[in-house]
């Protein structure tokens, strides 16, 4: 699947930067990381470099999705926050709007995940192939059509909130790969906000907080 790219010209959005680390807010519709194509290479991690070169990418967030990024500023750092990720120590959330009223406060998806090949970048449910992926959610509002629902996952699966969504049979709105058509239409982006992140600080022994509120 295919889509035109056209970055947001906005400048960097940074949150908090020390010694170690450099914490941003993502716009939705920029890459984490460049891709492969020329057009392609205006990123994310291009636009840090270009301030400050030592930087290096900890984790991603699809281009579509919103919201907070740490990004490594020595090799030390780079190591000790990886790992915390690879550890599943880092605690995330994220804010959505999904199609429809979901019935239920609160819940749990556990559903394994793997890639979709045929159609990549798709991802797909599948209990023999598939990495376990974990979600847990809570209804935070509920309007005529949609849910804003907190999503809190456990494990960082590709497009594992979108896919977990879908499943519950309420994609989020503006989701080009897996909603359709008003629930692509009738909002002007993806409505998946990764609004907050906490994890160790590579220097200091005490735990960090950083969170952006959504801007839908």
């Amino acid at each position: 699947m295919n889509f035109e790219y056209h970055p947001p010209e906005a400048a960097l959005d940074v949150i908090d930067c020390d010694e170690d680390f450099i914490v941003l807010n993502k716009p939705s519709g920029l890459l984490s990381v460049p891709g492969r194509k020329t057009e392609h290479k205006d990123s994310l991690q291009s636009r840090v470099q270009a301030l400050y070169p030592n930087a290096t990418t900890v984790h991603r967030l699809d281009m579509d999705t919103s919201g907070v990024v740490v990004m490594a500023l020595n090799k030390v750092a780079h190591v000790h926050i990886s790992r915390q990720f690879e550890n599943k120590s880092v605690q995330k959330s994220y804010i959505s709007l999904v199609d429809g009223l979901v019935a239920e406060d609160t819940g749990v998806i556990d559903l394994p995940l793997r890639c979709d090949w045929p159609n990549r970048p798709l991802q797909m449910v599948d209990f023999e192939l598939g990495k376990r992926a974990l979600t847990r959610w809570q209804v935070l509002d509920r309007g005529e059509d949609r849910t804003r629902l907190l999503l809190k996952p456990e494990t960082g699966r590709s497009h594992q909130l979108r896919v977990h969504c879908l499943s519950m049979g309420h994609p989020i709105l503006g989701d080009r790969f897996y909603a359709t058509g008003e629930q692509v239409t009738k909002v002007k982006r993806l409505c998946l906000h990764a609004q907050a992140l906490a994890f160790y600080h590579p220097s200091r022994d005490e735990e960090v907080f950083f969170e952006v509120p959504a801007d839908f």
